[in-house]
């Protein structure tokens, strides 16, 4: 009896052991593929990440080597600038970075980028870079030289001893403080090195531009990448006049980050690429970019105006009014703040670029929208119109006012009575805190944001 119990159970029971040891193979094997998937990933974003910050040290050079009266070669070298310091951005975003102290590089990325963008966009013929924005450029580009050669000195120790990305995740989850790791000492001479720079003056127009953005701040549930793909589709068909391709591309970034995002990209009816941002947590749109040539201007100010003011409002931005405006290449770029009891909220803010040879939105950029303070309390001035108006130097011109909410240089929501006017032959906005009377910030207007000021 028991020999022919053993004769039938050791054919399944050796069945069964060969089966387990297949089954740990295939698992082994899974995971090792999911391991050098993880590990490819990592080193094609960092080496990227070198390419486009040697990129961005030649880019600066280059805008500094031109004449300055070659404002359109500058333009170029200044959208190069802020193409590569997002890039940039989204392959540090890619790293597991998330525990190591890089906030002081990535800010610092995140500001050249905001300083390239809003140069690059104003009309350089009529408003050419200042000598303290040309200072500025040489101090950044001398500054990238000395990154570049840290990020150099972690690129050699990475190929010369086959260093993996793996083992700095491993090392940042250990729970040992002492990090033993070239790539994670490289990062941080990185962030020493950046840390110990003096603070630039980036002027008024980037009071919002180093608020701390965290997926804390948002709402919802996390998107999928069909999701993404789906608002990216029904975005394009409410917004590019002649269609685009159905073909859209999503792609994660920064997974581990503070600030997961989505990019879907898909072809335009020209063959152009098509860009868009979103957030994982609640999908909401950060940025839009169509790059179309805009060869003709059939569409003055006021209409161009109204096209954006349509175009917020049938995409769900509400209650927001413009405040600045430029023009350049047939592109009308108009930035809108948002509104509330009559109070602006110079924190919750939009960009939009609007096509002028059909009135088409081009651009969008809503990172500060998004992540604007959700609880912001209006509240009502302590100290009158009349006693701020005051402090302003006698010789201003007030030409129109607003109850406002700025950002501070301590990053704080602070009240404020506007004034907008002229003083020296220029246009400037002055805002005095609605608390304590003193003037908090004045920021100088475009000669060309004439034609929607109030």
């Amino acid at each position: 009896m028991y020999k022919r119990l053993s004769a039938v159970m050791f054919p399944i029971a050796a069945i069964l052991f060969v089966g387990a040891i297949v089954w740990g193979y295939q698992e082994h094997q899974e995971k090792n593929a999911i391991l050098i998937k993880a590990e490819n990933q990592y080193q094609r974003a960092f080496h990227d990440l070198t390419t486009h910050m040697s990129g961005l040290q030649d880019q600066l050079g280059r805008t500094l080597a031109v004449n300055s009266a070659s404002q359109g070669m500058q333009r170029k070298g200044l959208v190069n600038v802020w193409r590569l310091t997002s890039e940039a951005q989204n392959e540090i975003n890619q790293l597991p970075l998330a525990l190591l102290p890089f906030n002081k590089a990535e800010d610092f990325l995140s500001r050249i980028s905001d300083f390239a963008y809003r140069t690059s966009v104003r009309d350089l013929t009529k408003q050419p870079l200042t000598n303290d924005e040309m200072k500025m450029m040489k101090s950044l580009y001398a500054k990238s030289s000395d990154i570049n050669q840290e990020l150099g000195k972690v690129q050699d120790a990475v190929l010369s001893d086959h260093l993996r990305w793996m083992d700095v995740e491993v090392a940042m989850a250990s729970t040992d403080s002492t990090h033993d790791n070239s790539i994670i000492d490289g990062f941080k001479a990185v962030d020493k090195k950046v840390s110990a720079y003096p603070e630039h003056d980036w002027g008024p127009s980037s009071m919002s531009t180093s608020r701390k953005r965290s997926v804390k701040m948002l709402s919802g549930q996390d998107a999928t990448p069909e999701e993404i793909k789906r608002k990216a589709l029904e975005f394009a068909h409410t917004t590019i006049h002649n269609g685009a391709g159905t073909d859209v591309k999503v792609v994660e970034n920064g997974r581990k980050t503070d600030n997961p995002s989505y990019t879907a990209t898909f072809r335009g009816p020209k063959g152009e690429n098509i860009q868009m941002d979103y957030t994982v947590k609640g999908g909401q749109l950060l940025s839009f970019m169509n790059p179309r040539d805009v060869t003709s201007r059939k569409l003055d100010v006021g209409a161009a105006r109204e096209r954006a003011s349509q175009f917020l409002d049938s995409h769900g931005y509400k209650d927001m009014t413009p405040v600045t405006y430029d023009e350049y290449d047939h592109v009308s770029v108009f930035t809108f703040v948002g509104t509330k009891d009559n109070v602006r909220i110079y924190p919750d803010k939009v960009t939009v670029r609007i096509a002028l040879d059909n009135g088409e939105a081009v651009g969008l950029q809503a990172a500060d929208h998004v992540y604007r303070p959700k609880s912001l309390s209006v509240g009502k001035p302590k100290i009158a119109r009349a006693e701020a108006q005051k402090v302003l130097n006698p010789e201003f011109k007030v030409q129109s006012y607003n109850v406002s909410i700025i950002e501070n240089e301590e990053k704080k929501e602070v009240l404020c009575h506007e004034f907008t006017g002229k003083i020296n032959g220029s246009q400037y906005r002055i805002f005095v805190n609605a608390d304590t009377g003193i003037e908090e910030t004045i920021e100088q207007i475009p000669e060309s944001a004439k034609a929607i000021l109030k």
